[in-house]
């Protein structure tokens, strides 16, 4: 998912107008430039006090903007935690074992232009959100990935498809082949399932009812 600018231009006021970039760029350029130098200065005092035997000093409160999103995995949405709260009550997860979960599939979504609530049901759907579950046909993992058949999406000596990161950038690369194959969601979820005979599409039906149910969890929880 790509990772949220500091300094993002804005759009103009009026239809279809925007900032003269060079500007923008020179605004930015500024803006960094000046952060730089008040924590050049910021050390430099510090560096001196240490040598006096003073009190180092703090550093300024304006740091904490250059922070990294969360995990370094790219923005989230502010209520997340609602989600995550959530997915591991219904589940019976660890909250943090949960988050690890979400955050990958965020990642995963934005890597692959899919809804990350559609991911994080096809999980809920399809394992609980098990990283260890196994069906009698060699599926694998919280997505469920029979490993044979996707030897070409992931490093198969390197890489475990019990390991929830490996499994669900596999996971998420299957369903965005198969939802591009069949044209829409539903028809890539069935065909996700193995079952796009099913004219009742019951598995489709039921990823997007619990995808429905993430986002209203995600309302509530703002």
């Amino acid at each position: 998912m790509p990772t949220k600018l500091l300094f993002a231009t804005r759009r103009a006021g009026g239809l279809g107008r925007h900032p003269d970039p060079t500007k923008s760029s020179v605004r930015a350029f500024s803006t960094l430039a000046a952060l730089a130098a008040v924590l050049l200065s910021a050390s430099t005092a510090r560096l001196d006090a240490a040598a006096r035997g003073g009190p180092a000093l703090a550093l300024p409160d304006a740091i904490p903007l250059l922070a990294p999103p969360i995990r370094g995995l790219g923005p989230l949405p502010a209520n997340v935690d609602a989600l995550v709260a959530a997915v591991a009550r219904k589940y019976r997860v660890s909250a943090e074992a949960t988050r690890d979960m979400v955050d990958a599939a965020y990642l995963e979504a934005g890597r692959n232009g899919l809804d990350p609530l559609l991911i994080i049901a096809v999980i809920g759907i399809e394992s609980r959100f098990n990283p260890i579950a196994q069906s009698d046909g060699g599926a694998l993992g919280l997505m469920q990935i029979v490993p044979r058949y996707h030897y070409d999406k992931y490093d198969a000596e390197a890489e475990s498809m019990l390991d929830p990161r490996v499994n669900i950038q596999v996971g998420a690369a299957v369903l965005k082949d198969y939802i591009r194959r069949g044209g829409t969601e539903e028809a890539g979820l069935q065909l996700y399932n193995g079952s796009f005979d099913d004219e009742s599409s019951a598995y489709a039906h039921k990823v997007l009812a619990e995808k429905q149910r993430l986002k209203s969890l995600i309302r509530r929880g703002a």
